[in-house]
């Protein structure tokens, strides 16, 4: 591993103070310390944010705050978030293992860096890792990895389940820099690939996320389904985070739809939402309003199936949520 810096940052205002190229913020450190070992990251120094005073969940006004130094496990077991905003709770716990949920932060979860093969493994070209050197998934290992939105530069997918929700709930994340603060709704934080990869989301040099902001969830239930490989400790191969709002007369009045394990971003099924408004409750209509996503979809060649898979995962999540 190089050798680096390390500073622990009393609040937010020092940490981003005088940032230079080659420092990294270090939260639970379940994804960085990882990828310093593997020697995919190599700062020159690391500033310490894991202890700033940010590690609160409570309501302003109508929306729920939740600190960026929460821990994963604090989240999913908040009352507040438990009854308010299921879809997030469950989220958060089909993500990786409870040791680590104790580690990790709500800020370094949305920021964790893929899990293609190739990005992890400094022995093989990645345009994410260096950029111009190419992206071999495309024709080698590429079965578990994105069908939407995807570039000839990169197909890989992120790897966050409490994105999938906060795309899902319109989420704000705030955000503090050399330059001042700002707010960005999700989706909009991450990047699709395009020709910059190596550019996961729109944080500019030095901005760190300071806190995650819930507007009120709309009627209806909400919850998350995740489908991956093993019962856990592992990455969606697609998940799902739905809202369904049904009127009595059976019609739905609102939808919220978001997917996991098929895109550079957590993405959010605007077509098939829309397909969904006004539409009756049925299976038939769900399939259809699944069908309207994934349109839109361009399996490479050995990740097809996750068409199906994700036309059949919506539509079992939205039968679950009817009334």
């Amino acid at each position: 591993m190089k050798t680096f810096s390390y500073a622990r940052a009393r609040d937010a205002a020092e940490a981003v103070t005088g940032f230079t190229p080659g420092t990294m913020y270090l939260g639970g450190g379940t994804n960085l310390v990882d990828l310093m070992r593997l020697g995919v990251a190599a700062p020159d120094r690391l500033v310490d944010v894991s202890r700033l005073p940010l590690d609160g969940i409570g309501f302003a006004g109508e929306t729920l705050h939740i600190g960026a130094a929460v821990r994963n496990s604090d989240l999913a077991a908040h009352p507040l978030v438990r009854t308010r905003y299921p879809m997030l709770a469950r989220a958060v716990l089909a993500g990786a293992s409870g040791q680590i949920r104790n580690m990790a932060t709500v800020g370094g979860n949305l920021l964790q860096r893929t899990r293609c093969p190739y990005f992890q493994d400094i022995s093989r070209p990645c345009n994410k890792r260096q950029p111009g050197s190419g992206c071999p998934a495309i024709e080698g290992d590429h079965s578990n990895l994105a069908i939407i939105g995807h570039s000839d530069h990169c197909v890989a997918t992120h790897p966050s389940d409490m994105a999938v929700a906060l795309a899902a709930l319109d989420a704000n994340v705030y955000l503090t820099g050399p330059d001042g603060d700002r707010v960005i709704t999700m989706p909009g934080l991450h990047r699709l690939p395009g020709d910059t990869p190596e550019r996961d989301t729109v944080l500019e040099p030095g901005e760190l996320i300071i806190g995650v902001e819930l507007p009120p969830p709309p009627p209806g239930p909400s919850t998350y389904r995740k489908v991956r490989e093993r019962a856990s400790y592992a990455f969606a191969l697609v998940s799902v985070a739905a809202l369904l709002d049904v009127a009595e007369d059976g019609v739905i009045r609102e939808a919220r739809l978001a997917l996991g394990g098929v895109a550079h971003v957590p993405w959010r099924a605007r077509h098939a939402e829309q397909a969904l408004r006004g539409a009756p409750a049925t299976e038939v209509a769900f399939t259809r309003a699944a069908d309207a996503e994934l349109a839109h979809a361009q399996p490479l060649a050995r990740n097809g199936y996750k068409v199906p898979l994700s036309r059949n995962v919506i539509v079992r999540t939205l039968l679950e949520l009817m009334p």
